[in-house]
């Protein structure tokens, strides 16, 4: 079917009290494996292209956004595609030609002055070429005079108030807010701050996005959801399926060179943890 816009599907699971799923790929096996997942399961899905995975792809965007674009046609659920954690202006430029509809620009690492004025130029750009655009608010309580954490870093949090003011000053239409997940965890033990989370959903109009989920719990990941979390991303579960699923397939196989053999494999571990996540979301906090 038709691509849809990243926005329409938040939108909608902000509504319901819902979310939407958002997987990061990175090879075309990741593509496939995400819309197999999410027609087992039945459910919408974004996927998101990073700017780490743009770098990693010869620094050029358009061939996996363009695969992206052709299995999100073929897909039998609704698909829609996200630019990820956009630090490079030049690269947020080609999002509109490239089949995006959406983008999360990413200058959680600057001073809080200067996030919002780089977000607030980035929004003003997107919204002008109909892009959807999420930003990212995060920082630690501490000692005076110590600088903030970046978003992602262990112990960062997103203020209620300041989030409050960042949207408003900003024109962003989605915030991942920072309550207690971290990138790239292998161990799904992170424990969120559901206090938090539901101050920021009261302060808040615009739908809110976790980040880092691959590294929370089932039960964590469907409390957030209740509490207001309309989009949740992962990425470091999919790399762990498929690079666990290899490992052990070429330790059972040690002679096998056809890439295909283990690739399928790699691929088919990502489209069950696809599925699985995306069940988990829907599912109620006293079903876990």
């Amino acid at each position: 079917m038709p691509l849809v816009t990243t926005g329409e599907l938040v939108t909608r699971a902000a509504a319901e009290r819902s979310a939407v799923a958002a997987f990061n790929i990175i090879t075309l096996e990741h593509v496939e494996a995400v819309v197999a997942g999410a027609e087992s399961a039945q459910a919408a899905v974004v996927l998101q292209v990073s700017e780490n995975a743009v770098k990693f792809r010869y620094g050029r965007l358009l061939p996996l956004a363009r695969a992206a674009v052709a299995a999100a046609e073929r897909a039998a659920v609704p698909v829609a595609l996200h630019l990820d954690h956009v630090q490079s202006d030049d690269l947020l430029r080609e999002a509109a030609d490239a089949g995006f509809s959406s983008v999360m620009y990413d200058a959680a690492r600057l001073p809080y002055e200067r996030n919002l004025a780089a977000t607030r130029a980035a929004a003003e750009w997107a919204h002008s070429q109909a892009l959807w655009i999420e930003a990212e608010l995060g920082q630690v309580g501490g000692k005076a005079g110590e600088p903030a954490l970046d978003a992602h870093a262990p112990g960062a949090r997103t203020d209620p108030a300041e989030a409050r003011a960042f949207v408003a000053d900003s024109g962003v239409d989605a915030l991942a807010v920072a309550i207690g997940t971290t990138h790239a965890m292998t161990t799904r033990t992170a424990t969120l701050d559901h206090d938090l989370l539901k101050r920021l959903a009261a302060a808040l109009e615009v739908p809110l996005v976790l980040h880092g989920s691959s590294g929370v719990p089932d039960g964590e990941l469907s409390a957030a959801v209740a509490g207001g979390i309309a989009k949740v991303n992962v990425g470091t579960a999919l790399n762990m399926a498929m690079t666990g699923a290899i490992r052990q397939f070429l330790a059972e196989h040690p002679d096998t060179v056809d890439s295909r053999k283990y690739l399928s494999v790699g691929r088919q571990a990502m489209a069950e943890a696809v599925t699985g996540i995306i069940r988990t979301l829907a599912r109620p906090p006293a079903d876990l």
